[in-house]
């Protein structure tokens, strides 16, 4: 229903996100191709384990409060499981896009999908 596909030009990570929503417009099913960096590989890892079940709005949430966080580069991790470990990169600026990639990526294709259910009912 909704794909989208996010790119770090610092260091040419690739991260795609494909997402279906149910009936209830709540991610059904993702898939994700990634071609990134480490940093990359594990926060698409951590979106991939809590994905189900959300709203493109809280994947929305999601991915605003890891910017932020990211850019205030201090402060207690976003409440979405595992994203603590990105800690110490906080201070390493040059890796904030690859961290952000999967969640950028999940939150456009999640909007694409809801507004692809819009259309189509």
């Amino acid at each position: 229903m909704g794909t989208s596909e996010r790119r770090s030009p610092i260091c040419g990570s690739r991260i795609t996100v494909d997402v279906t929503l149910d009936a209830d417009g709540r991610v059904g099913e993702i898939g994700l191709l990634v071609r990134a960096c480490a940093l990359g590989q594990a926060s698409a890892s951590l979106l991939a384990a809590e994905v189900i079940g959300r709203t493109p709005a809280e994947l929305a949430v999601a991915r605003d409060a890891m910017t932020a966080w990211l850019a205030a580069g201090e402060g207690d991790a976003p409440d979405w499981p595992g994203l603590a470990i990105f800690t110490p990169a906080l201070s390493y600026t040059a890796r904030h896009p690859s961290i952000r990639l999967a969640f950028e990526a999940a939150a456009e294709a999640a909007a694409l999908a809801a507004e692809h259910m819009l259309v189509h009912t």
